[in-house]
């Protein structure tokens, strides 16, 4: 017997095409176990795999967290589970709701933003440097009947207005801004408090209106503040600020508002606006949209030091909002053409969630989750709003807009909010598809289109020839959504006259998660052969369990085995014809352990053949086959999860059944149950190897 691991890699000669891209639910319903590891290309640091979140009924606007707890504000009346339909299971949320980070439940914070007439919403939040306070903006005059005109602050250890902190504005409030000692606010206002303020202004966290002023000409819609609190970084539709030509853009005091530097002669063209700023140790980024011919759509780096440029990228579908995390600045847009950067050209549909690094915006880094635009009702622009949050010792990523579908996962319904984490990834490559095999002069040729991964630029494929268990050739390509250069291995070890099968594999960082095995490429070696080898899956497998006399589990994806409290095994396979000239020499039967913790068994199994008639999808315990008592082969033991093992058959039975159908039966002799994957699982069920030769 010998014992072959379906993860170790094998040391192979190879001919490869260099590419170059810049809850348990019981054993028998779980598909292929992934091993979980952070499996990222850096410098991402935070997987594409979307988190089973809390949805809202309409528009996230605005996000903040503090210590494990995510705020979201929008225009919106109610909140439901994951996965519930509009209208089902929905609690009360009116333009706010509070989630734990790392559950996507919400809280017991509860507030109802509210307005006497037109429409409330919340369209900015911030958190206070100590965690205590949140402040929110937007249009509203009410937080759980707490007079609050357009910003508020709430006291975030008894969840309640501060009704200390009551200020009145004359127009919405689009952003805010806090330290220690002021909120900065930005918005559509033109006086706060009766005093002028042209759509920027600050106020003490005791709620009185300071004598700081940036007056702009237009709206507001994005402020922060520069590490050393020197400095206010402002963003928005102006043209002017503090009388000085500012398109979009600009730096002032922060305790005077002073301009510090401003952005003129088109810096940020004239059709274009900022919806967006991040500001931390590593630099000020901007998130840019743009209408019209000749916008700019994308993000600029600007240096701390010298708020002068670093970087821009120039794809086009308008940003919303960024931040960054370990480097890395993520960014919510609607892009669809990045190819002036040389990136992915106009795309047919659009991408809404990037990544780059904060020195350079090329090449784009491998994070593409991806949302839809969301309904017809809204302006279709997806995520509109983004942080990262921290619990358990687990960094979370959460997204709000107007999108109601996760793209990236299967069109998946999800409204409002979406969240991912830094870790484990979690979802292996898609399948390798396309797979041709071809004679060369040098062997086979086997070639495929590169698979994709949310989060891996770098894939690495394996090529199994014949249903080996171990590969006969290794690959590493990269790719990306729009890139999916052709990959091939040749394989030179194959012999003359002999029919030969390929299937593929795609991996992730570190082999954490592994794609299942490709459709089968078939090729015919020219030549006169000496020897061939075939390889056949079963065409039908089941288990049986003597707990449940009646039960049938044939289209189960795994297959089980034990002595006592007994589960017995059927397996069928078609035997070929031996070909001309040769006869059969080797039967080996490869029977591979699933991925579950409890799928090893230190007992040993008989393989018998089956005497009596049987189906897949009507066997059971009550209506098992007959079988013989002499064992064909036995596997002695099967100590390791995801593991092939191979058990020799006697030939003389196997090619007894040439031309015909082989029914096998697999017997324990003990009470260690094994959990082996069935033909459903998808390539990695029971295989039987013949090998023949002339004599």
């Amino acid at each position: 017997m010998r014992k072959r691991s379906t993860l170790r890699k094998a040391a192979v000669a190879a001919t490869v095409l260099a590419v170059a891209a810049a809850g348990w639910g019981g054993p028998a319903l779980t598909g292929p176990a992934a091993h979980r590891a952070e499996a990222l290309t850096p410098p991402v640091a935070m997987t594409a795999d979307d988190l089973p979140t809390w949805q809202t009924n309409g528009v996230v606007w605005a996000m903040a967290q503090a210590n494990g707890t995510v705020f979201a504000g929008g225009t919106f009346s109610a909140i439901r589970p994951p996965g519930a339909a509009p209208g089902s299971g929905e609690r009360k949320a009116v333009n706010f709701a509070a989630f734990d980070a790392a559950t996507g439940e919400p809280t017991d914070c509860r507030l109802d933003f509210t307005v006497g007439s037109g429409t409330a919403t919340v369209r900015a939040l911030a958190v206070s440097p100590d965690g205590k306070t949140l402040y929110a903006g937007g249009n509203f005059a009410a937080v759980n009947g707490t007079h609050a005109s357009r910003v508020a602050a709430i006291d975030l250890a008894t969840c309640k207005a501060k009704p200390g902190f009551s200020l009145t504005v004359s127009s919405t409030v689009h952003a805010l801004a806090a330290t220690a000692d002021k909120v900065y606010m930005g918005g559509d206002f033109t006086s706060v408090e009766g005093e002028k303020r042209g759509k920027f202004a600050a106020v003490g966290t005791d709620g009185k209106l300071t004598d700081w002023k940036a007056d702009a000409d237009k709206t507001g819609r994005a402020v922060e503040v520069t590490p050393d609190g020197k400095s206010v970084v402002l963003g928005g539709d102006f043209e002017k600020v503090r009388g000085a030509d500012s398109h979009a853009l600009a730096v002032v005091n922060s305790s005077t508002g002073a301009l510090r530097k401003s952005y003129p002669d088109r810096f940020v063209p004239r059709n274009s606006v900022v919806k967006g700023l991040y500001v931390d140790e590593t630099g000020i980024y901007t998130g840019n949209e743009g209408t019209g011919g000749g916008v700019f759509d994308g993000r600029i780096a600007l240096n701390l030091g010298t708020f002068e440029q670093r970087w821009r990228d120039t794809c086009l579908g308008a940003t919303q909002d960024v931040t960054v995390y370990k480097g890395v600045l993520y960014s919510s847009s609607h892009a669809h053409n990045c190819g002036s950067m040389g990136q992915f050209p106009e795309l047919r549909e659009r991408q809404h969630l990037l990544a780059e690094s904060v020195d350079s915006p090329t090449p784009l880094l491998s994070w593409f989750p991806d949302t839809d635009d969301g309904p017809l009702s809204v302006e279709q622009v997806g995520p509109r709003a983004m942080v990262v949050s921290a619990k358990g010792g687990k960094d979370y990523m959460w997204v709000g807009g107007a999108f109601t579908r996760i793209r990236s996962n299967g069109n998946r319904p999800q409204q409002g909010l979406v969240r991912f984490a830094g870790g484990p990834d979690t979802r292996p490559p898609t399948v390798p598809d396309g797979v041709k095999a071809a004679n060369t002069t040098k062997g086979v040729r086997v070639s495929w289109p590169a698979s994709t991964d949310l989060d891996d630029r770098t894939l690495t494929y394996r090529v199994y020839r014949n249903g080996a268990a171990e590969p006969v050739g290794t690959v590493r390509a990269n790719s990306t959504f729009w890139d999916r250069p052709t990959v091939s291995f040749t394989d030179t070890t194959a012999k003359p006259g002999t029919d030969y099968s390929y299937r593929v594999t795609a991996s992730d960082a570190d082999d954490a998660n592994t794609s299942a095995r490709s459709a089968a490429a078939t090729v015919t070696t020219p030549g006169t052969p000496t020897e061939t080898t075939m390889e056949r899956e079963a065409t039908a497998d089941a288990y049986v369990n003597g707990a449940s006399l009646n039960t049938a589990y044939g289209t189960h994806q795994q297959l089980a085995v034990r002595g006592s409290s007994p589960y017995e095994s059927y397996l069928r396979f078609d035997v070929p014809a031996a070909p001309k000239g040769m006869v059969l020499k080797e039967a080996v039967l490869t029977l591979t352990t699933s991925g579950d913790e409890y799928a090893p068994s230190a007992d040993s199994v008989e393989v018998v053949p089956v005497t009596g008639a049987w189906s897949e999808k009507e066997v059971t315990w009550a209506k098992r086959p007959a079988h013989g008592s002499t064992p064909l082969g036995t596997l002695k033991s099967a100590p390791q999860a995801r593991t092939g093992y191979d058990v020799p058959l006697r030939t003389a039975t196997v090619g007894d059944a040439a031309g015909g159908a082989l029914d096998l039966a697999l017997i324990g002799s003990g009470s260690d149950s094994l959990w082996l994957w069935a033909r459903e699982s998808g390539g990695t069920g029971p295989k039987l190897t013949l090998t023949y030769r002339k004599p």
